[in-house]
């Protein structure tokens, strides 16, 4: 079974497209505030997870567009990010486990800076045409659990009225398009869509027919191929 991840890719992206229409309409109608450049790569520290599918569709633009030594050099950085990134939702997991408030436990995280892998010596970065969309929306107010933010060198003014992109709304549609896939991939992994992957893990995966939980229903195919042909013969 050779998976075509086409159809799910195509409904990603025209959501990295709605994303990037909203970027430009709040830099058109704040241009003041919008103070994102060239080189500023603050958001390139913020610890944040993909859904599956877009953790699959970076995997595999990296894979498509990274070759060679400029592979195995960004491949010593993600497994550093990864390394870290690690040590940082381990010592969550614990607070977790010791009562802390758990809205505490996610300002910590926040708080956290981890530089992204993709992040090169320039300042800038190596898969900047593929980048996530969180990473397209950093810069303009956003919103999670109806709680509003803002980049802090943004010149958005807090407590003053500025649209805010709806993050819940765009995660359920990423949701919506796992959930699809999984369910059209017929995985033994049956909450595989629900889960959030970091940066770094998603790069390092390989998202095979076996990770993915579909390797034994290929095999089961082939066995009964094989003895169909014998049933014939």
């Amino acid at each position: 079974m050779k998976i075509d991840f086409t159809p799910y890719f195509e409904k990603y992206q025209t959501i990295v497209k709605q994303a990037d229409e909203l970027f430009e309409r709040v830099q058109k109608e704040h241009p003041e505030c919008v103070t994102c450049k060239i080189k500023c790569a603050d958001c390139c520290h913020a610890l944040f997870d993909l859904t599956l599918i877009e953790a699959i569709y970076i995997n595999y633009q990296f894979k498509k567009t990274i070759k060679g030594k400029e592979k195995s050099r960004l491949i010593e950085k993600v497994n550093r990010a990864d390394r870290k990134t690690h040590m940082i939702k381990r010592q969550a997991y614990k607070s977790k486990k010791a009562g802390k408030n758990e809205t505490e436990i996610l300002m910590d995280i926040a708080a956290e800076r981890v530089r992204c892998p993709l992040l090169n010596y320039d300042e800038m970065c190596d898969l900047y045409e593929y980048r996530p969309i969180t990473c397209r929306l950093y810069g303009i107010p956003t919103s999670i659990g109806g709680r509003s933010h803002s980049c802090g060198k943004s010149g958005f003014v807090e407590g003053k009225p500025y649209p805010a992109v709806n993050l819940d709304a765009i995660q359920k549609k990423l949701y919506d398009i796992s959930y699809e896939f999984v369910r059209e991939i017929k995985t033994k992994y049956v909450k595989m869509a629900d889960m959030l992957v970091p940066l770094s893990m998603a790069i390092l995966t390989d998202f095979d027919e076996e990770y993915l939980g579909i390797a034994d229903s290929k095999k089961a195919e082939e066995k009964q191929g094989s003895e169909n042909d014998k049933n014939l013969t």
